[in-house]
């Protein structure tokens, strides 16, 4: 009964097996479900001065962003 060598006996095949690289399946990407009402955190370059006009009231100028932005988007599809 021939058995098989656990090391190689050959230097360089061990050395090659080594440095090969191994062939990794990616895992297919998830796709949750939208959160319903959720807010996306984003990078936007505004004009100092609108950044400064929705700043001015103080807390919540965000929001009051967000409502402006609603009510033009609203305004120009006409819902």
């Amino acid at each position: 009964m021939a058995t098989t060598p656990r090391r190689h006996v050959n230097p360089k095949d061990a050395a090659e097996a080594l440095f090969k690289p191994i062939k990794k399946v990616a895992a297919p990407a998830v796709e949750r479900p939208a959160v319903p009402n959720t807010k996306e955190l984003v990078s936007l370059k505004i004009d100092a001065d609108v950044l400064a006009h929705f700043q001015t009231d103080g807390p919540g100028w965000q929001d009051r962003m967000n409502d402006t932005l609603r009510a033009a988007m609203k305004q120009a599809t006409g819902s």
